[in-house]
């Protein structure tokens, strides 16, 4: 804990990408996150269409490591059973949130096909969270078509846009609807970007992550620590809004 605060990341992945040096080893994750002061990562599996594998292997790491690691389901538009799939993985595995990838398949965020997931999301009161970015499926204007329709799900806009154009697209949309939230993880970060999300929308709205192990966490992680925002706008995004959004107790 960073003075007596649990520090949460909530962007994480589980499973390995090899052309991105990107692997799922526990100990050297664990290691990072003790070196950087965070207590707790949110895990998905997106590395397979078929959603159930992923599960799987998400279900046994996470079993490992308990009190360190929360898993989210995973749900592609592009599988039949989506979601059935996503149901049987929150019920089974008690994974607390949903994550998708729209540029899996180019299917928009606000494309239909992803309406009866939002409407589980809707009914369960989920946080789902969605990457957003450049890719024209990912745009998080898209958000503003889906956050009215379906006002119990916590969307979080993964990356916030990423670069200046789709992050100021995820700054117009948190502001409109009360249901959207920010996530910080991202390469694409000039200084005073935590700053800026601060300032233009609200603490209470924004989410750390660190897209651990595809980034190094300690990297993602200082530029919160060290921006020039409250501290306690630090403690909210650090974790307490995390641990809100997801319903957590203390490890």
């Amino acid at each position: 804990m960073i003075n007596g605060e649990e520090v949460i990341d909530f962007h994480g992945h589980q499973s390995s990408w090899d052309f991105l040096g990107a692997y799922d080893d526990a100990p050297t994750m664990l290691a990072a996150m003790d070196a950087c002061g965070i207590d707790r990562a949110c895990l998905f599996n997106i590395w397979h269409i078929d959603a159930y594998i992923g599960h799987e292997e998400l279900a046994k790491f996470v079993s490992r490591h308990p009190s360190r690691f929360i898993g989210f389901a995973y749900a592609s538009a592009l599988s039949e059973d989506m979601v059935e799939e996503t149901r049987r993985a929150l019920d089974q595995y008690k994974f607390a949130a949903i994550k998708i990838y729209p540029p899996s398949g180019n299917i928009p965020i606000n494309d239909p096909r992803w309406d009866r997931l939002y409407g589980l999301a809707n009914e369960r009161e989920l946080a789902l969270i969605i990457h957003t970015g450049m890719e024209p499926a990912a745009e998080p204007k898209f958000l503003a078509d889906v956050a009215p329709r379906f006002p119990r799900v916590k969307f979080v806009a993964g990356h916030s846009g990423n670069i200046a154009s789709q992050r100021r697209q995820a700054i117009e949309v948190t502001k409109q609807y009360p249901n959207i939230y920010l996530e910080t993880c991202s390469s694409f970060r000039t200084p005073g970007v935590i700053e800026q999300l601060v300032k233009e929308t609200r603490p209470d709205r924004i989410l750390f992550g660190s897209d651990i192990p595809v980034m190094d966490p300690r990297c993602q992680i200082g530029k919160i620590i060290t921006a020039d925002i409250s501290d306690d706008a630090k403690r909210l995004i650090l974790g307490q809004n995390a641990k809100r959004l997801l319903n957590l107790t203390d490890s």
